[in-house]
């Protein structure tokens, strides 16, 4: 049983794309896409030599072009704050008078532990305090 050249193009870009699946590095998927234009090329009855340049050329194509690109889009992500990092900068309201040594405030709905950053400033309740850090479960205020 003789396999045409086209369904090798293809069984290359399945075992490109397993590679992808597992290391989740898009230059698999890059190449496995370049597989199958060899095996359209192959399909259309070029011979190996244009097989192989086409393979080629779409490989390369894709990963200059789409890889700056991916880049780019990556780095222009804002990070999302989350857990403890994102209430540093929020306002919190004293429930109880918050001092050097303690106090309590409520914060985005939850009623925590608060000190302030100057030991000698005093913060009564009903005044609104923004949250510098989160010293363990210590909201630190000022």
């Amino acid at each position: 049983m003789d396999i045409d050249a086209w369904v090798w193009w293809l069984i290359g870009a399945v075992g490109l794309g397993i590679p992808l699946v597992v290391t989740a590095m898009p230059e698999f998927g890059m190449l496995s896409a370049g597989a199958v234009a060899g095996s359209v090329t192959a399909g259309l009855g070029g011979g190996m030599v244009a097989q192989v340049l086409v393979f080629a050329a779409v490989s390369v194509a894709l990963i200059a072009v789409v890889r700056p690109i991916a880049a780019r889009h990556r780095a222009e992500r804002p990070q999302l704050a989350t857990g403890v990092d994102a209430l540093k900068g929020r306002q919190a309201v004293v429930v109880e008078r918050v001092d050097g040594s303690g106090g309590r405030i409520e914060l985005a709905g939850e009623i925590w532990s608060a000190r302030s950053l100057d030991a000698d400033q005093i913060f009564e309740p009903g005044e609104h305090v923004d949250v510098i850090e989160i010293d363990g479960a210590t909201a630190v205020v000022m």
